[in-house]
Formats: C-alpha cells, sequence, structure tokens
C-alpha cells in the first residue's frame, strides 16, 4: 500500500483534496449560540412585545432552557407570567361599561375602548371533558363573547349575530390569549368586532359578533 505521501503524488490527487476541501467549507455551520448579555436582551424586548408568554414558551422562543429563562428574568427583575398579567390587569375592569367584572370570562389586560382589547383564559380542569382533557367550546366562546362586549363603550350592549370557528383544540393547563378588534361601525349603535383566540400562538377559535346597543 503507497505511502500518505506516495498517494499526494497520484494523478488526480491535487483534485481530490480540493473537492474535499470545498465540501467541507460547504457543509452547514452550527449556529453560535448568543452570549448571555445578548440572551437577556432578547428576553427583555420579547416579555416587552408579548408580556403573556410563559417561562416555556419563552425557552422554545430563545431556544435555551426554562431553568435558564427563570434565571435571566432574576437577574434582570421581570416578573413570572402571573405577576405581569395581574399589572396590566390591574385598573382595566374599572373602564368595562357593558358587563360587570364577575361577567367577564377570562381576565382582561389590555383594552382601548371601541377600537381593541385583550384577554388571558388559564384552562382549568372544571372547564374540560374528563376523558379528552379538551376544554369545553362554551368557555371559548364566553371568552370571545364577553371581550367583544367589553371593547364597546355602551352601558348596555348585546350580541345579535354571530359567525364564529372553532379551529384547534386546547388542553387543560394552557393560556388562550383572546384578541378583539372593532372592525366598524356599520350604523349608530352597531359595532362589528372580530375575535380571534390562540393557545401556545396555534389559532384556536375566531369569532365576527354584531354587538347592537341594548335597551
Amino acid at each position: 500500500m503507497a505511502s500518505g505521501e506516495n498517494l499526494l503524488q497520484v494523478h488526480g490527487a491535487p483534485l481530490i483534496l480540493h473537492a474535499m476541501v470545498d465540501s467541507y467549507h460547504q457543509l452547514p455551520k452550527t449556529p453560535r449560540r448568543r452570549s448571555r448579555q445578548a440572551r437577556q436582551k432578547v428576553l427583555l424586548e420579547t416579555v416587552e412585545k408579548e408580556p403573556l408568554l410563559t417561562d416555556e414558551e419563552l425557552a422554545r422562543r430563545l431556544d435555551v432552557s426554562v431553568a435558564t429563562i427563570r434565571l435571566d428574568r432574576l437577574a434582570l427583575g421581570i416578573p413570572d407570567v402571573r405577576e405581569r398579567t395581574r399589572r396590566l390587569a390591574a385598573g382595566v375592569l374599572d373602564k368595562i361599561r357593558t358587563l360587570h367584572p364577575k361577567e367577564v370570562v377570562g381576565e382582561i389586560v389590555d383594552m382601548e375602548m371601541g377600537s381593541h382589547a385583550l384577554s388571558l383564559l388559564e384552562v382549568s380542569p372544571a372547564m374540560a371533558f374528563l376523558r379528552s382533557g379538551h376544554v369545553r367550546g362554551q368557555y371559548l366562546y364566553a371568552q370571545a363573547e364577553s371581550l367583544a362586549l367589553a371593547v364597546v363603550d355602551e352601558e348596555q350592549a348585546v350580541a345579535s349575530v354571530v359567525n364564529v370557528k372553532f379551529k384547534g383544540a386546547v388542553r387543560v393547563g394552557e393560556k388562550v390569549v383572546a384578541q378583539a378588534r372593532v372592525l366598524r361601525q356599520p350604523r349608530p349603535g352597531e359595532w362589528v368586532v372580530l375575535v380571534e383566540s390562540k393557545s401556545g400562538g396555534r389559532p384556536v377559535f375566531r369569532g365576527k359578533f354584531l354587538i347592537r346597543e341594548g335597551e
């Protein structure tokens, strides 16, 4: 068998070596991990934009462990999602005119009256079917309906026409984020409100409500 030195002298060997080097440089590069400072900067920006994300969801976004997210939160002074939700919700219920606070399904955490609103529903075992663990549809609907009514700046209002679609299953322990937007006002005393609900970024419910001023 030829030695390594002799192999390099075989006809065509330089071409083969060049091909091997070129192939090496074309291999996909392993992505470099962010530095701690860069990771914490991204975490802070993400939480500011989407304060309702859980530690598990943040870990998936940043491709790190849940423990790393918790350590970074502590270092940055970022409260957990429950405390962030509580702070967002403080004072929002006082704005609602159409419903009593106890009638709201979910927790309204942001609202600009007559424009848009956001609510969070944490699915408990009492809301789900025993065998499948899937939430009953009426809870998703009730969250959306109460949000659509709440965003309307009226003393009394009712949902008179509704078009809804259930788009995905939700299980116990998941959090449903519903977002309402007032699309238009066809005539005085009427509002078309679109509500879209997601769980873990997945669409699970969509409803368009015609809200009319009540008597």
